[in-house]
């Protein structure tokens, strides 16, 4: 999703509140315990095409910051999550494979990925 988009969303919620302005066509919801808000279009006013959402989706790589408490001190963990093993990788914390607390979660295209 592109920057430009994704600033239009955060915008979006952090406006939220029962008066939305009139120009706002995007209304915020809330479904199973989240706030979230449907994209119809691209900013460019197209529909989105699931092809090349799936190809973007491939190439994108998480990093998450976990903070961990060791004999006293605060570590951080930065680990490499590829996109289609983030549910996994959340789902190990539930499941106490992986302890800490979640600090960041950034998505980024590795420079070597064609």
């Amino acid at each position: 999703m592109s920057d430009e988009i994704n600033k239009k969303v955060i915008d979006i919620f952090s406006k939220h509140n029962s008066n939305l302005p009139e120009e706002t066509k995007e209304k915020v919801k809330y479904y199973a315990g989240f706030s979230y808000v449907r994209i119809d279009k691209d900013h460019n006013g197209n529909k989105f095409n699931s092809e090349h959402l799936l190809k973007y989706a491939e190439k994108c790589h998480y990093i998450v910051r976990v903070m961990r408490e060791y004999k006293g001190e605060t570590f951080l963990y930065n680990y490499d999550v590829p996109n289609g093993s983030l549910f996994k990788f959340m789902k190990s914390f539930e499941e106490n494979t992986l302890d800490g607390t979640i600090i960041e979660i950034d998505k980024y295209f590795p420079e070597d990925l064609a």
